[in-house]
């Protein structure tokens, strides 16, 4: 059986990104993520409706600051209690998971998605997805920037700025670029 596009980009595969069904997908969210930024000058609690019909799955409390931008949505998850302030962008080809008790300041971006090295490949728009999986308790200071494939732990702080760009375990503050452990937490 051979698999669309878009299960491919599900099933964490290389795809095309060019693909009219991601194509119509992205549309779509674009479309929710307006929609959100525009209500939340107004509406707040509304505003966070839209996310959680954005999102694959939210906990009862989710607080999303206007401008947020995101690919497709139905790739994240957000636990309990979770946090972003202005600014922040999600680039959701790969999945994004998030713990309870999340905090993400502003402009915090996370990447999902690697082009393809070969030359003649990433011209035909072949991407690699790479997921982030964020645990519980974990505060992203303002600017952080999490790449493709990263996984951390809980407890974690990630200082502004941060470019993080591999793993790390729980109970640690993360910073600088690439970011390093700078100090084990208790």
């Amino acid at each position: 059986m051979t698999l669309t596009e878009k299960e491919k980009m599900i099933a964490g595969q290389r795809y095309v990104n060019n693909d009219p069904e991601l194509a119509k997908d992205r549309r779509r969210t674009w479309k929710l993520v307006n929609e959100f930024n525009d209500t939340m000058k107004t509406d707040p609690d509304a505003g966070s409706d839209i996310i959680k019909k954005i999102f694959k799955r939210t906990g009862k409390k989710v607080d999303i600051q206007a401008p947020f931008q995101c690919d497709y949505g139905y790739s994240i998850e957000v636990g309990e209690n979770f946090f972003a302030n202005y600014g922040c962008t999600f680039i959701d080809v790969g999945k994004i998971k998030f713990g309870d008790n999340c905090l993400l300041g502003p402009n915090v971006q996370i990447y999902t998605v690697d082009h393809a090295f070969d030359v003649a490949e990433r011209n035909r728009g072949v991407e690699i997805p790479g997921p982030v999986t964020i645990g519980d308790n974990v505060w992203a200071g303002g600017s952080a920037i999490i790449t493709p494939g990263v996984t951390l732990g809980n407890n974690v702080i990630i200082a502004a700025g941060a470019v993080v760009t591999k793993s790390f375990g729980d109970n640690v503050l993360i910073g600088g670029n690439p970011a390093r452990i700078i100090k084990k937490l208790k």
